[in-house]
């Protein structure tokens, strides 16, 4: 009697601890339990066509199919090790829109949040101020002096690359350059092929909606290729540490005061209680400094983002920061990054990367062989010319290749699959400030042409 209750409770207990480690399964942040239900209601509203076309609606949606689309990425053999969540968070979403295999609700929905709200620039707002904020100041002054230079460097070899492999290929410097390279360099969509485009036309006397349709799959593809890359940094980065400053630019050589500094601000950060107080003060300082970055672009045209990186760099490198809004900083950053990040790069897929056009470059060889080349050349010229400037090669080479990203979603599809989303600030100076100089040079170069 006894040994039958005895296995009767063993069993019992069994049942239970399979259960409990059942429901402890999480996709993404959402454990099991809450994923199901909320698939559950989504599934509800879609058969009855009652899905909101709201930020309710859209939220759902993204926040649940983002991280399903992310597992999969997680859990793909070798796409895993090259930034698979990233790309299956991104690019499936425009394959299911294509497909027809999203729902058309739910797309609407997605795409009316995201072309109706500003929730990039907030991701960007939230990001750039809460890792500025929280960064070590002396490190930060370091790496804003260093990083120019393989920008700059990296840029000029990857144009020579890229036209070089274009004309050995027959389609010619002109073509190559003004089509194919400069869009890659642009610094995105909205920021880059959109008044590329328009500048495009109104020297050509083309239509702007063509131009900028041939344009856009080179951004795109040479987006993919520098979050793959980046991958493949991180990968390297994991096996040999010497190359990785683990987030951090610039080294502090015999600085080892500096150096320390850093390593107890970021332990520190880690074991750091979220104050949400300091979190939402700090977030509300972010929207304050966005708009402020709106209002300065309307009177000198510099872009917001841009202006708003700048206002925050001066104001932590002169130590006007107090420490209380440093603390929210290092919270928001965590929050943002473990909370948006896949949601919105579902948004972006759905919403903001159309896949024909994806389509229409994965077609042409050697559109593809001069995009890989131009941006292969980036990273490689930033990974060593980074070193030469006492910078970690790993950080320094995802920096510059965001300089081939799609814009501010590029940047941040590319260092979360390098999980280095510290070096946002600078990926902006890379994509902002080096996509508005490639646009006006290029644009000046064309009308001289045609002038």
């Amino acid at each position: 009697m006894n040994t039958a209750v005895e296995k009767g409770i063993k069993t019992d207990s069994e049942a239970s601890s399979k259960l409990s480690k059942f429901f402890s399964f999480k996709i993404g942040i959402l454990p099991i339990g809450v994923y199901l239900f909320v698939l559950a209601v989504l599934i509800a509203l879609l058969s009855k066509k009652l899905l909101p076309n709201d930020m309710l609606g859209a939220l759902t949606v993204m926040v649940l199919f983002g991280f399903t689309c992310a597992e999969f990425g997680r859990r793909i053999p070798i796409i895993k090790n090259i930034g698979g969540t990233v790309i299956m968070a991104t690019f499936l979403p425009s394959y299911l829109v294509f497909a027809k295999i999203l729902p058309k609700q739910a797309i609407t929905s997605v795409s009316k949040f995201m072309e109706d709200t500003n929730f990039l620039y907030v991701f960007i707002a939230f990001i750039v101020v809460g890792s500025i904020l929280s960064m070590n100041r002396q490190v930060l002054i370091r790496a804003f002096l260093r990083m120019f230079i393989p920008l700059i460097v990296g840029t000029l070899a990857a144009t020579a690359v890229g036209v070089g492999i274009g004309v050995l290929l027959g389609i010619g410097a002109y073509k190559t350059f003004f089509f194919i390279v400069v869009p890659i360099m642009a610094g995105g969509v909205g920021e880059g092929a959109l008044p590329l485009s328009m500048g495009y036309s109104s020297i050509l006397g083309l239509k702007q909606d063509a131009l900028f349709a041939t344009i856009l799959p080179c951004v795109m593809m040479g987006s993919l290729t520098a979050i793959i890359l980046s991958g493949i940094l991180r990968n390297i980065a994991e096996k040999y540490p010497k190359y990785t400053g683990n987030g951090s630019l610039v080294k502090s050589n015999s600085d080892d005061e500096v150096l320390k500094i850093a390593k107890e601000g970021n332990k520190a950060k880690e074991n750091m209680k979220i104050d949400l107080s300091q979190m939402a003060s700090t977030g509300i300082l972010a929207f304050a400094l966005y708009m402020s970055g709106s209002f300065i672009q309307s009177l000198i045209g510099l872009p917001a983002p841009i202006v708003m990186l700048l206002i925050v760099v001066l104001a932590k490198a002169a130590g006007l920061v107090p420490k209380s809004i440093e603390n929210g900083a290092a919270s928001l950053f965590r929050f943002t990054v473990t909370v948006i990040t896949v949601p919105l790069l579902f948004g972006v897929g759905v919403a903001k990367t159309p896949w024909q056009n994806l389509v229409d470059v994965f077609t042409n060889p050697k559109y593809i062989i001069v995009i890989i080349s131009t941006v292969v050349t980036i990273v490689v010229v930033g990974w060593f010319v980074g070193k030469k400037m006492n910078m970690y090669p790993v950080e320094a080479a995802m920096v510059t290749a965001c300089h081939s990203g799609q814009g501010g979603t590029g940047d941040v599809a590319i260092l979360t699959a390098g999980n280095r989303l510290e070096l946002m600030p600078f990926a902006q100076v890379s994509t902002r400030l080096g996509g508005a100089a490639t646009v006006t040079i290029a644009i000046m170069l064309l009308r001289m042409l045609h002038g």
